[in-house]
């Protein structure tokens, strides 16, 4: 009725052409510091803007779409990896960056306490040494080996 022979194929062909310029416009993945809309992280957004632009494609034909959605998304498998790649190394980072922040503040508390008791008094060079010592023990990937010193360092 409205220039178009078969619906199907019509609808089926602007969704396929829509949902490429989406995917074309929004990142797959992006931090949450960024803001910006992902295709990912932004689900409700996507879906609506994927309407519209199908309905703009399908006015012509006299169609109303109703609610559009991407419900599976690949990737060519070297894209693929390398966003995975990408993912992965953000994960880290972030995980790092807490693992930093709860080693930073222990080595305060143990500083504190350690003053507050009299336990010990440290001159600023010591307490360097203590600080580099526990950050790495505390930082590291690996249970650390004990070393025993014999002898005086200072």
């Amino acid at each position: 009725v409205f220039n178009v022979d078969n619906y199907f194929e019509f609808l089926s062909i602007q969704c396929d052409s829509a949902a490429r310029n989406i995917v074309r416009l929004y990142p797959y993945d992006a931090s949450e510091e960024e803001g910006e809309k992902s295709l990912r992280g932004s689900c409700q957004e996507i879906a609506e803007s994927l309407k519209e632009e199908v309905q703009k494609k399908v006015d012509m034909a006299g169609l109303e779409i109703l609610e559009a959605r991407i419900t599976h998304l690949s990737y060519a498998p070297e894209i693929a990896a390398a966003m995975l790649q990408r993912q992965q190394a953000s994960a880290i980072i972030a995980a790092r960056q807490m693992i930093v922040e709860g080693a930073v503040g222990m080595v305060e508390m143990a500083l504190a306490k350690l003053s507050d008791r009299n336990i010990v008094n440290l001159d600023e060079e010591r307490k360097a040494t203590m600080v580099s010592n526990l950050l790495v023990v505390l930082c590291a990937n690996k249970d650390p080996q004990p070393i025993v010193n014999t002898g005086s360092i200072y």
